[in-house]
């Protein structure tokens, strides 16, 4: 074993190095050398603390915070040589920082750990990534409102069970995937809003005997307040597991509409079109034209639910305080940012350029005995109670099944047999368009009720 352990940052108190194999499995830096915006901001931030309070001179406070500003130019441009051996971002960068500045480099780390330092850039990570998905969120729901207002008229089938049900407008069912989405960055902002105080000050867990000054330092980085207790605040990842708790659910959601297109662009269904940029075709068989798109992010659920269950895993033995097992909370969090962006990404892209195929959706609307329950609705407006009227079109049905037609076929004294309170109007009723129209309630699926959605969702954003 080599004796140069000391060349470590911490590695005063060691005799010997570690093993190859060792800093294989310790290193990091490979996968968390992405919070290296977030760790310089923190340590600009803490330097200019520690220069407020007395610990720093004003001299060596001005050449870290312009040090600083040189590595992250140099690691923006790709000029960064990052080191395995100095196991992680924070002390690659302040390395470097020494290399670059000599002692006042050394001071940097004064009155704070590595603990505070990774749970404050991992904060500062989680909030800005969380404004990321917001904004993508946000062009989600403009391409659902947009949609939902151009097809607000199209009659479609709704199902329960998958099997057709009422009719209900194309654009209804727009507005109820635009719902679970707003749902979604809610939870969002509620998450960024717990995540929103500062970690740093608490040090590896007891806090620090230097006279920081913590509130400057939230005030510096944008944190509405500061933690509350060291011990909890070093080992917490709580913010990381809402964060991956909402991207799971987000894409819950996706691959809940990836499943209704997949459906609805077969030609069993054929109600919509993708455009051929979001489909692939078969190697073997030529007319095929696959829905790949929303294949891919129902597929791509299910590694996003998987980080989610790794990350509580990983959390739920540990004791406090900080324990080495956090090291290994990033892969799954940054996987996670990754594959959420990019199904958000190809979602807003993808939902303007969905074509609707009415006649098809209208067709089917009009199968499946679709406006029964509207002839039970009429013979209650009529005086029946609604568990007689109940049987009574439920004969309807079998009657109309066994002639090969719906029940708005079906001629006057036909329906007469089931009950003589049907009369001539009731053919308005059991329209499809007078289906839609009758459900004029707030939050309903008539057609100015879903354009008066619209307006509400559009005065909101």
């Amino acid at each position: 074993m080599s004796n140069s352990a000391n060349q470590k940052l911490w590695g005063g108190r060691f005799a010997e190095s570690p093993t190859e194999l060792v800093e294989r499995l310790s290193e990091s830096v490979s996968f968390d050398a992405r919070l290296y915006r977030q760790d310089i901001r923190g340590s600009q931030a803490h330097a200019r603390m520690l220069g407020k309070v007395g610990v720093l001179s004003a001299e060596d406070v001005d050449a870290i915070v312009k040090g600083l500003d040189g590595i992250r130019a140099d690691i923006d441009a790709g000029h960064f040589t990052w080191k395995t051996a100095l196991e992680d971002v924070h002390m690659n960068i302040e390395a470097e920082l020494t290399a670059r500045i000599g002692d006042a480099g050394k001071r940097l780390h004064t009155g704070r750990s590595r603990n505070d330092q990774v749970a404050t850039d991992l904060r500062l990570y989680v909030r800005d990534t969380i404004d990321e998905m917001v904004a993508l969120i946000d062009a989600v729901s403009l391409g659902l409102l947009d949609l939902a207002e151009r097809e607000a008229d199209s009659v479609m089938p709704g199902f329960t069970h998958m099997q057709i049900a009422q009719p209900v407008t194309f654009g209804h069912h727009m507005m109820a995937w635009h719902e679970q989405i707003v749902r979604d960055k809610t939870r969002l902002l509620d998450a960024r809003a717990r995540l929103n105080l500062l970690p740093l000050g608490s040090a590896a867990l007891a806090g620090t005997v230097y006279p920081i000054d913590r509130q400057f330092v939230a005030e510096q980085l944008g944190f509405d307040g500061i933690t509350e207790n060291s011990l909890d605040t070093v080992s917490d990842r709580d913010f990381a597991l809402e964060f991956c708790f909402a991207a799971s659910l987000i894409l819950v959601h996706l691959s809940r509409w990836s499943e209704e297109l997949i459906l609805w662009a077969s030609p069993m269904f054929g109600f919509v079109d993708l455009p051929d940029r979001f489909c692939t075709g078969s190697s073997i068989m030529p007319q095929k034209k696959n829905p790949d798109v929303p294949e891919l992010v129902r597929g791509k659920t299910g590694r996003v639910l998987g980080n989610l269950n790794a990350l509580l895993v990983l959390m739920k033995g540990q004791p406090l305080a900080y324990n080495r097992d956090n090291q290994e909370d990033k892969p799954p969090l940054f996987d996670s940012v990754d594959t959420l962006s990019m199904c958000l990404r190809v979602y807003a892209e993808m939902i303007p350029a969905i074509i609707v195929k009415r006649d098809n959706c209208r067709a089917a609307a009009a199968k499946g005995f679709s406006t029964a329950t509207d002839l039970a609705d009429y013979l209650v407006r009529k005086g029946l109670p609604f568990r007689d009227a109940h049987h009574a079109v439920g004969s309807t049905v079998a009657f109309a099944q066994k002639k090969g037609c719906d029940i708005s076929e079906l001629s006057l004294a036909e329906l007469q047999q089931f009950s003589p309170l049907v009369e001539q109007d009731v053919y308005a009723a059991i329209t499809l368009e007078g289906s839609l129209a009758a459900r004029n309630h707030y939050g309903a699926t008539a057609p100015n009720q879903v354009r008066a959605a619209i307006a509400r969702a559009r005065a909101r954003r």
